[in-house]
């Protein structure tokens, strides 16, 4: 059994504490989502006024905290305490009491109103408060009306407070207040003591954390039955998120022993009852061998492998071209001459509804996109391009000159639903549908676009899938490819190298394993590839800040806000993106507003900044990068320039963004830069693999530095075995045909 507590390290922190007490002086900062708040707190011992960051729901100027948390030193703002828990003590004494409840911290309370209900009630006010409406009607002039009235403003205002005293109580941490509250409202106290596992359907990710320490530390056995299925739920989601569709039976059962300290009978009977409820969905592999999938996730590998054999099985009927006529049209249409290869591809790929397209950098992918969307057009189709993130498809329809949207906004996604609109009873209306960096596309968005596409629809998947897998689950193009069952023609000869472009000559060693071509250094000649090497992952990270804020603009004449991208496989360390973006944002944006608050929520002036995930009402998407063109402290507003079309961000929503100036290799999939600088360091050793190294380097349009030692390059290059993932797509493909 987990001890009691089990979650507590994850959930509270590591270090040893402080603990303070004082008054709130003001609150500089609070993100009501979250309630991620910045404050300035006088200290009661002292008077000295400290700044306090964490997760303070509810907290209001002018309140007595008791705080506990961890010094930490900021690289701009000093000594900041950073909250881990905290305690508002309410006032005890009857003239504090009426100065807190005449503060307007109660809404309809004037200073009669509150002079005659502590009259009735002297110290024992607050608690008469918290008791609800009944004994309120006791005060002369308070009705039942206006009791309930009193008590609700009263339950509103200190519902955050209730959650975050129990959260505490339960060793869960402050922060996840904001979540669990947006979910329950005022109820969600009485919510988690009736069911805390809810919270692990409810609030995904997080949530069978905090619902598993609530539910230990209020004594549930560790074999119970209901918490062992939501230990197993909870195992096969972190296994879908680390990228795999479904888990084998024995591994799940040994996971969940390792886990939670329990006995193999107490899983297998939970797993059994999982099962009979179909909260799991249990299939045999060719070998009789038994693997997990959650539901979803079944049944869109299902129907991706029948959709796309029931589409490949409808003849097509597009009308013929000699071959002479389509280049004819091309040239006409769009004036380049395809090679003999790309010829013989373009003429295949017309032959079949469903297809795929692949290869590597410089072999003339976009080229054929654009000369298929012109022959299908010339034949009378109409013709969508697609990709998975909005970068992706901005990228498309500028290099196309063809309009091109994401995969979500050409289903049409509907935010109020979750769901889409486009779907089986209401299909895409184009004739043809040409998707590009296919190798994007997981499980579940393949399965919506599927069940979107008209059998009558020609669907071309155009990718690479030697860069990295997506994000979510499956590994989509690469089991299609895989099986055989598909249309596959893949691009070999290389066009860009016609202008020596030393970084598609170095993809493709890279992609066979070899050492990339290394300029030497020495030599006064402008390259596109440079290897810097730093021995340390602080010595990288200065150079990489000098290379950005000097050298790169000094010698190859580039931007060093717009066109330089900083990429990183991690996060944390010295050369991971957190540290990086401060150190960038200190050294590149000497344009902050003078006087005055400099940031807010971390972000200034000029910042380069990424959108984290698909806004449609916006009109901004998941990876999209912008600059921070206008700061309102006053309304606390942040407005982001994307190209030339401005975006306001509040308090509500500045949670959406984060710093860009370095960002992780997996979310620079899809885009382009025109120089791009990589940290690769031997502290990365869990993610150096070579299609991490591969995806980094074909990033770079015109410069790719990498920046780092040159046994995490080989280590790097001499791993392609990355993680393989566990689907069944492929089983599939080929048992429909068997």
């Amino acid at each position: 059994m987990p001890p009691h507590g089990f979650w507590r390290p994850f959930l509270m922190g590591f270090r040893a504490m402080v603990e303070i007490s004082g008054t709130l002086a003001r609150i500089t900062f609070q993100n009501p989502e979250n309630h991620y708040t910045v404050a300035r707190l006088t200290v009661d011992e002292t008077q000295n006024t400290i700044t306090l960051v964490g997760h303070l729901a509810g907290v209001k100027a002018g309140e007595t905290l008791k705080v506990q948390g961890r010094w930490e030193s900021h690289p701009r703002f000093g000594q900041q305490l950073f909250v881990n828990s905290f305690e508002v003590c309410l006032p005890t004494q009857l003239d504090a009491i009426r100065r807190y409840l005449t503060s307007g911290s109660v809404k309809g309370l004037g200073p009669k109103m509150v002079a005659r209900i502590i009259e009735t009630f002297g110290e024992d006010t607050l608690d008469v408060m918290d008791s609800g409406a009944e004994k309120l009607t006791k005060v002369k002039g308070i009705g039942p009306k206006t009791a309930r009235r009193i008590a609700e403003a009263w339950q509103a205002q200190h519902a955050v407070r209730r959650l975050t005293r129990f959260l505490q109580e339960h060793g869960v941490a402050p922060k996840y207040s904001g979540p669990i509250l947006k979910l329950y409202g005022e109820a969600a106290v009485m919510k988690l003591e009736e069911d805390p596992y809810q919270l692990a359907e409810d609030l995904p990710g997080v949530g069978f954390r905090i619902a598993d320490a609530i539910a230990v530390s209020r004594g549930t056995a560790p074999d119970d039955p209901a918490r062992l299925r939501n230990c197993l739920l909870h195992t096969t989601g972190v296994i879908a998120r680390d990228g795999h569709t479904c888990v084998a039976q024995a591994d799940l059962v040994r996971q969940c022993q390792r886990l939670f300290k329990v006995d193999e009978d107490a899983v297998r009977y939970a797993l059994n009852q999982t099962l009979e409820s179909e909260d799991l969905v249990a299939e045999p592999d060719a070998k009789g061998r038994d693997f997990l999938y959650l539901p979803l996730l079944h049944q869109a590998e299902k129907r991706i492998a029948r959709r796309m054999m029931t589409l490949r099985s409808i003849p097509l009927a597009l009308p013929g071209m000699a071959s002479g006529q389509i280049a004819a049209e091309i040239v006409a249409r769009l004036a380049i001459e395809l090679s003999g290869e790309q010829k013989t591809i373009l003429e295949a790929i017309l032959k079949n509804r469903v297809a795929i397209l692949t290869g590597g950098p410089g072999t003339g992918k976009t080229t054929l996109i654009r000369s298929l969307t012109a022959v299908y057009e010339a034949s009378g189709l109409s013709v969508a391009l697609t990709a998975p993130t909005g970068r992706a498809a901005k990228q498309l329809a500028d290099i196309s000159a063809h309009d091109a949207v994401t995969i979500h906004r050409l289903l049409h996604y509907n935010q109020h639903t979750g769901l889409f609109d486009k779907n089986r009873d209401e299909p895409l209306d184009a004739d043809v549908i040409i998707v590009d960096e296919a190798s994007m596309v997981d499980t579940l968005l393949m399965y919506h676009l599927l069940e979107a596409v008209h059998m009558q629809t020609i669907l071309i998947l155009v990718g690479d899938t030697f860069q990295l897998p997506p994000v979510g689950p499956g590994n989509v193009l690469a089991d299609l490819i895989g099986s055989g069952q598909v249309a596959t023609f893949t691009l070999t000869r290389i066009f860009r190298q016609m202008d020596s472009s030393l970084i598609v000559t170095n993809a493709h060693r890279i992609r066979q394993g070899d050492t990339p071509e290394i300029p030497n250094g020495k030599s006064d000649e402008v390259n596109e590839f440079y290897f810097l090497e730093a021995l340390t992952a602080e010595a990288a990270a200065r150079k990489i800040v000098s290379l950005c804020q000097t050298h790169i603009p000094n010698h190859f004449g580039l931007d060093a806000m717009r066109d330089i991208q900083v990429l990183t496989p991690m996060h944390k360390g010295a050369a991971g993106t957190m540290s990086l973006n401060l150190r960038l944002q200190q050294a590149l944006n000497t344009r902050i507003q003078s006087g005055g608050e400099k940031e807010l929520g971390h972000f200034r002036l000029n910042d380069k900044v990424m959108h984290l995930r698909n806004n449609y009402t916006k009109g901004v998407f998941n990876g999209d990068i912008g600059a921070v063109c206008a700061v309102d402290f006053k309304e606390a507003l942040l407005t982001v320039d994307y190209d030339g079309r401005q975006v306001t961000y509040d308090a509500t929503d500045i949670s959406e963004l984060t710093l860009a100036y370095a960002i992780s290799v997996h979310k620079s999939q899809g885009s382009e830069y025109p120089a791009v600088v990589l940290a690769l360091l031997p502290q990365h050793y869990r993610l150096l693999q070579r299609n991490l190294l591969y995806t980094a380097v074909t990033r770079g349009k015109k410069l790719v530095i990498i920046v780092g030692s040159r046994q995490a390059l080989q280590t790097a290059l001499g791993n392609n075995r990355p993680q393989q993932r566990i689907t069944g797509l492929k089983r599939r493909l080929t048992a429909l045909t068997s």
